[in-house]
């Protein structure tokens, strides 16, 4: 049967994380309610002076193995798991002396914290909590009879629920805690099952794969008015980025931004910043422009010209310390979101004035190379792959044409297929001298991501006043092969001069054999880049 409201009449405090943990049990002794803690948890409690029965007085046995053995014990998970209104459960408290427990209070030993600090394995091990999850499950299956509570920003609602309710808690709000209960014990046990597969060098992890996260904050809507959305924190090790920067300023993000900004700050991770200065901006998740520079000054106004129509109202993403100088330029269009490592104080102070600004510090670059999974939902199911985490500097060069590449093609070479990497397919890019000059992104067929490319190129030309395309002289990234030799034709009639793609056609000869006619030189890497 279920109670609408629940007296409690004593609760169970065990926790790691003690903030709020004094005043949270003063105010639970302050209604009367009888407190019962653990180790640590008594300590604390027992030093503030506030009046608390020790587990080991509730069990009859000691603390034991290092704290390993505490809690596993019929006194604790029979007072949470028995049903008020079940006489047999009634009878089996009475007749081994068990007190009912109302509310339980566990937050986990520190697990992801653990792994997150690169400790050793052992002392990631010891940080396994077990006796934690064995108490908030008990009590979150009978929420019927208990509250449970894992999360410190709860102590607030708890209190506030026992004052509106004379000392009972409503059956909405147990069952809300339960979930949230089970929400935070699965994200914990993917979290060490995620290390473990990591760890142990489990042959096939994706096929023991778990997933979870807690939620960091809801959103206003996803993609659409008309779409509810929230973004969570997965566990395990953080991966430097949108997830886990400091924002200083602006609105909420969006799901929107969330999504962009994660495609911003991904592809400008590819360039080492102790090599180069690099901006990328970003728009609907695609790269519109990307520039390496002498300073971070320089590579914004190179990647801006490569589309600033497209950059309106886009993110930007740097490799190195925001400084006063970039902030300045980029503050004079329209700008959702700039992410970068750090800042400097003068350029937190110039972003300041542009309220709607959202500005991230990450602390850190995302490792390009770095294992991990993507995930996809799809009805009915997930679709779990291995990041791309290969980069082109791994990759052999195969010169398949007659003229090999010259050192300046072959080092735009390698600056195009970090950008493809991280451009919708079908994706096509154009660079000449460590900046874009036109992207074709996400179309159904290669040559026209091509030729939106070579489009681009040409209106680029057009904004500078020059005759011909910025395409001409430039070199040519395709994610993928080339299917046919149209595609490459279309690069190489808007003036492209040379050619990297990964090969792998079953016309690749009459693909090098359109290049050879048109002068071109040509690379093949052996690897594809899809991003879908």
């Amino acid at each position: 049967m279920t109670h609408d409201h629940v007296r409690v009449s004593r609760a169970l405090l065990s926790v790691s994380e003690k903030t709020g943990l004094v005043d949270f049990a003063r105010a639970l002794h302050g209604r009367g309610i009888a407190l019962v803690s653990t180790g640590g948890t008594f300590k604390t409690l027992k030093e503030a002076g506030i009046p608390v029965v020790e587990v080991a007085d509730l069990t009859g046995f000691p603390e034991m193995m290092d704290g390993r053995v505490k809690t596993l014990h019929p006194a604790v998970h029979g007072g949470l798991l028995a049903i008020r209104d079940n006489p047999e459960h009634q009878a089996a408290l009475a007749a081994h002396g068990i007190g009912a427990i109302d509310l339980l209070v566990v937050n986990l030993y520190p697990f992801e914290a653990t792994i997150a600090a690169d400790k050793p394995e052992d002392d990631c091990i010891e940080n396994i909590d077990i006796g934690g999850p064995a108490m908030i499950r008990a009590a979150a299956k009978n929420h019927a009879d208990v509250a449970v509570v894992t999360d410190v920003a709860d102590y607030g609602t708890v209190l506030a629920a026992l004052e509106a309710g004379d000392g009972t808690l409503g059956f909405a709000l147990r069952r809300r805690l339960a979930q949230k209960a089970y929400t935070r014990t699965a994200a914990y046990d993917a979290a060490i099952s995620n290390w473990m597969a990591a760890r142990f060098e489990v042959d096939e992890p994706q096929a023991f794969r778990a997933f979870g996260g807690s939620l960091a904050q809801g959103l206003r809507y996803g993609e659409n008015p008309h779409q509810s959305a929230a973004f969570y924190r997965a566990p395990g090790i953080p991966r430097a980025g949108v997830a886990t920067a400091r924002q200083l300023q602006g609105k909420e993000l969006s799901f929107n931004n969330f999504n962009d900004t994660d495609a911003a700050y991904e592809c400008v991770a590819e360039f080492d910043p102790a090599r180069t200065a690099a901006v990328v901006i970003v728009k609907h998740a695609n790269p519109c422009g990307v520039a390496e520079g002498s300073s971070l000054l320089d590579a914004y106004e190179r990647a801006l010209a490569c589309d600033p129509v497209s950059a309106f109202g886009g993110i930007v993403a740097l490799n190195r310390t925001l400084d006063a100088e970039a902030a300045r330029k980029i503050v004079e269009i329209f700008t959702e979101v700039i992410i970068a490592p750090e800042a400097t104080e003068e350029a937190i102070a110039i972003l300041a004035g542009k309220k709607n600004l959202r500005l991230l510090l990450a602390g850190g670059l995302p490792d390009p190379r770095a294992p991990g999974e993507t995930v996809r939902t799809l009805a009915g199911g997930l679709l779990v792959q291995g990041r791309d985490a290969v980069t082109v500097d791994d990759m052999p060069f195969q010169v398949v044409t007659k003229r090999a590449p010259t050192e300046a093609e072959a080092i735009d070479m390698r600056f195009a297929y970090r950008v493809a990497k991280h451009v919708k397919s079908n994706a096509i890019v154009y660079a000449k001298g460590g900046a874009t000059v036109g992207i074709g992104a996400g179309q159904m067929s290669r040559v026209d991501s091509s030729r939106i490319a070579a489009w681009k190129a040409r209106e680029g030309a057009d904004r500078l006043g020059l005759a011909e395309s910025l395409a001409k002289g430039a070199v040519v990234a395709s994610d993928a092969f080339f299917p046919f030799a149209d595609g490459l034709m279309a690069a190489a009639e808007a003036g492209a001069t040379a050619v990297i793609q990964p090969g792998g056609s079953m016309r690749d000869n009459d693909v090098i054999a359109a290049a050879d006619a048109a002068g071109l030189a040509m690379v093949f890497t052996g690897h594809r880049h899809f991003r879908h």
